[in-house]
């Protein structure tokens, strides 16, 4: 995979289940507009199959085109996918979201959580990054090369694998103290090393050993039930937090519900050299094809696509169009659009309408 600013990026577009193909497309619409006003050349989309639709034309959830074509691609955005209502056995298998993080070795997961003006913020002041570790952790299906990491050895024990390394500590830490040199210069480690000496007191260590690296970066660590307790109190003093696979999901649905709700909860899965968009929420089929998707996750999520590659590649246009989309959504919600899950009226298409039309007049 290759990339020079000043020339089209390739990115692919898996719509998803649910609510999915409504909330992509207003994302498609926001980057195009965003890069046109940026003056970059616009996205050579490229759609690929994934989730229940995939099943009915492909005989899976994720089809191996599909695999192999975003490995030729710059970066994608994923829609919401809802694999528990998949038949079997399509439902008992790795979900497509769970399967290409895998699969690319996707292992930081980032989730920024901000307040929106005019939005119905619990802590209207919250503005962090919570910096996941995705690939390991007590999640057990991220652990092994085959099967789920989970087993049974008698019908009424269960035992699932934690799995804590060095070389992974240190990369989701190294992209954690990098993303704190571009904001506010301060780190949070997030662990339960006082129980869990061995694990996650390896994730402590490895953590504050690099941060030898970073003297400019002010770092401090809280206990993981500590730190749920200093989020409702004080969420606006945090910046970047790094914490491990499971830890750090329980805490960005938390973070995302103090700046709003998960509708407007952006995230990122990216490893070196790939990276892919995806709302943190899921893919709320009760509300599928009635127009009252909220967009915002999934638009802020693809501008964050556009900064990565704007760092990756040193493309400041790129960069310029990631900051377009987030002033346009954030402009929308400011001058009273919104939809109905943020009191508003707009519906999606209304709502993506009101973003392209600000980010091209900006």
């Amino acid at each position: 995979m290759s990339a020079l600013p000043g020339r089209p990026y390739r990115l692919g577009v898996l719509p998803g289940d649910g609510i999915g193909p409504e909330i992509v497309p207003a994302a498609v619409r926001a980057v195009d507009a965003a890069l046109a006003a940026a003056g970059t050349p616009p996205v050579q989309w490229q759609e690929l199959p994934l989730g229940a639709a995939a099943i009915e034309t492909h005989g899976s959830a994720l089809p191996a085109v599909t695999v192999e074509t975003l490995a030729e691609l710059d970066g994608w955005l994923l829609g919401p996918h809802d694999s528990a209502a998949y038949p079997e056995p399509h439902r008992s298998r790795l979900n497509p979201s769970g399967a290409l993080r895998k699969h690319f070795d996707l292992y930081a997961n980032i989730r920024p959580a901000r307040g929106l003006e005019g939005g119905t913020a619990i802590a209207p002041d919250t503005d962090l990054v919570i910096v996941r570790e995705n690939t390991e952790g007590f999640y057990a299906d991220r652990n092994t090369y085959a099967g789920s990491g989970e087993f049974m050895p008698a019908p009424d024990v269960a035992i699932a694998m934690g799995v804590f390394t060095r070389p992974k500590i240190e990369r989701i830490a190294r992209v954690a103290f990098e993303l704190a040199r571009r904001r506010r210069n301060r780190l949070t480690i997030v662990h339960k090393a006082n129980v869990l000496q061995l694990t996650s007191g390896l994730f402590k260590r490895v953590c504050l050993d690099m941060a030898e690296g970073y003297p400019d970066v002010a770092v401090d660590d809280l206990h993981i039930d500590a730190m749920t307790v200093h989020l409702l109190r004080r969420a606006g003093t945090f910046d970047v937090v790094v914490a491990e696979n499971m830890f750090g999901d329980i805490l960005s649905d938390l973070t995302g519900e103090l700046a709003g709700s998960l509708g407007i909860a952006p995230s990122l899965n990216a490893s070196d050299d790939r990276a892919m968009a995806q709302a943190a929420h899921g893919s709320a089929p009760d509300i599928a094809g009635t127009g009252l998707a909220n967009p915002i996750a999934m638009i802020l999520s693809s501008g964050m696509l556009l900064d990565w590659l704007g760092t990756r590649f040193g493309d400041d246009r790129v960069a310029d169009a990631a900051v377009r989309i987030e002033a346009g959504v954030r402009t929308a919600v400011r001058d009273g659009v919104s939809t109905p899950d943020l009191g508003g009226t707009a519906s999606t298409g209304e709502f993506a309408d009101a973003v392209v039309e600000r980010i091209a007049a900006a």
